[in-house]
């Protein structure tokens, strides 16, 4: 399912599949929509940006800003840094504060100091899923915007 998968030293393809199944589950129960992006390390045009930079521009990229209700949550990593990223859209930070991302955050750096990257990330997305479902649960109609596969960047 992941040919060319550029980060098998740190996930691999049942990893990859883990997480995709991961966040199937949660967007069964929140209005909310989840994306994983993965990079081995920054490209050569992006070595002056920031990981939150490298992050928003992928978040675009990947058209989460156009969900309907504005829900959307990009979790991207640079392994080569060990530094990560929470994106939310607009509809999800006018509910969910920017240090309950902090707060969050704060269990995968444990994760992936021990190099257990699919634990972490998988945990971090329950962690997120907890909140989505919460503040924006399932509609009667609940149509899933975004693919559900994990995203790997050269």
């Amino acid at each position: 399912m992941f040919k060319n998968n550029l980060i098998s030293e740190f996930l691999t393809e049942k990893d990859l599949e883990d997480i995709s199944i991961t966040i199937r589950d949660i967007e069964k129960n929140t209005s909310g929509e989840i994306r994983v992006c993965l990079k081995r390390k920054r490209g050569y045009l992006e070595k002056e940006f920031s990981p939150r930079e490298i992050a928003l521009k992928e978040f675009t990229g990947l058209n989460m800003h156009q969900t309907k209700d504005r829900t959307g949550v990009l979790f991207f990593v640079l392994f080569d840094e060990n530094k990560f990223e929470i994106i939310a859209d607009e509809g999800i930070n006018s509910k969910i504060s920017e240090d309950v991302w902090s707060l969050i955050s704060e269990d995968i750096r444990k994760h992936f100091r021990d190099k257990k990257y699919c634990e972490g990330i998988k945990k971090i997305l329950m962690k997120i899923g907890e909140y989505l479902i919460s503040e924006f649960p399932a509609k009667k109609e609940n149509v899933n915007e975004l693919p559900d596969d994990v995203i790997i960047k050269p």
